[in-house]
């Protein structure tokens, strides 16, 4: 759903294969049928929770079954609780932990190697503007997202010579079903919400251009440039100013 869902509509517009994987199988078996039916390409579900310690293992073992030389891997899957970080209950706390950074770098890792095996290949890193600067109310989630931009970071140059694209995504506030699930109150923001389609647009114009980081909007450039004009004290109260995760 949400951003996933919105770059496997685009990817099957351009005529790409595709290998679906969420954990609700009604869904994304319905989401497979649709797109095989209107874009003529193949696509396979693999029916997965990422919160899961040996799911990644599983979905690149999937792949090679099915013969799939994956070219592209998106790492969009996210999960957060927003309210102070005292306050996560244990199990949510690992199960964060576990799908935002584990699992984004054990599916990176797996797929990677045969990406500079086979001197092609690109990995889309959806991260967020939170992730460059702790959020009040966020805490954990920033901090799993810093985590994806500086890994993207360090792999971006690790494999630049090896025909390998790695690359960050950094959107601002995006119009899915995140804030429902994580107990965000979206009605209290004080940024614009954007569609998920400025990110698959922005995501594809950054593998084009092969940049590092992508803001999506004006106003995520604009945000991410004036971090460098303010002490991180300020910058982290505006940023807990603008998600206002509390009423």
């Amino acid at each position: 759903m949400g951003i996933g869902e919105a770059f496997a509509r685009e990817f099957a517009r351009r005529g790409h294969n595709l290998v679906l994987v969420a954990r609700s199988r009604d869904r994304l078996q319905a989401l497979g049928e649709e797109l095989r039916q209107k874009n003529g390409i193949d696509v396979e579900v693999c029916v997965e929770d990422l919160s899961d310690t040996e799911s990644p293992g599983r979905i690149y073992e999937f792949c090679r079954g099915k013969k799939a030389h994956v070219e592209i891997l998106v790492n969009c899957a996210g999960i957060s609780c927003a309210g102070d970080f005292a306050e996560i209950p244990h199990k949510k706390l690992e199960e964060i932990v576990m799908v935002n950074v584990m699992a984004t770098a054990r599916l990176t890792r797996m797929f990677l190697s045969d990406m500079v095996a086979r001197k092609q290949g690109s990995i889309i890193n959806v991260a967020s503007l939170g992730g460059l600067q702790g959020v009040p109310g966020l805490g954990l989630y920033s901090a799993t997202k810093s985590f994806v931009i500086t890994l993207s970071e360090a792999l971006h140059e690790e494999v630049k010579g090896a025909g390998v694209q790695v690359i960050a995504v950094c959107p601002g506030f995006i119009n899915t079903g995140f804030f429902k699930h994580s107990g965000h109150n979206a009605a209290n923001l004080r940024l614009p919400i954007s569609g998920t389609d400025v990110v698959v647009k922005a995501a594809i114009r950054g593998l084009r251009h092969n940049r590092i980081r992508i803001f999506p909007t004006l106003i995520d450039n604009i945000l991410a440039f004036s971090q460098r004009l303010v002490t991180r004290s300020v910058v982290i109260r505006l940023a807990g100013y603008f998600a206002a995760v509390k009423d």
